[in-house]
């Protein structure tokens, strides 16, 4: 859950003046102590996570699309070893696509010029 930056200052304001520990203010206003800590440290709202990908390397995974550029989602996880959707996610998070190439399809004729 985000809090919002006045909620935050609020609780740290209080806090102070109130002369409250971390403990006491997290009960009060029903927040926990780690949570107080880190708006101590920095107070701002934080929209993305800094944290490496732990399953599916990076590296790995552009190799993969390189070598294999037609597979389909769950052949990727079956090599990765994971899920279908954790593919999805880690390919959303390199910016890779897999877009239909109506050309390529045998169903429909090909364009004539």
């Amino acid at each position: 859950m985000i809090y919002s930056a006045d909620f935050r200052a609020q609780v740290i304001k209080s806090g102070e003046q109130q002369c409250m520990s971390i403990r006491q203010a997290g009960t009060c206003y029903s927040i926990s102590k780690a949570t107080l800590q880190n708006w101590l440290k920095d107070p701002s709202i934080k929209l993305t996570r800094n944290k490496p990908p732990s399953k599916i390397p990076n590296e790995a995974l552009l190799k993969d699309v390189e070598q294999y550029p037609d597979d389909y989602m769950y052949e990727r996880a079956q090599r990765f070893g994971c899920s279908k959707s954790g593919i999805e996610a880690a390919l959303k998070r390199l910016g890779i696509s897999q877009k239909k190439d109506l050309g390529a399809s045998k169903s429909l004729p090909p364009k004539e010029s």
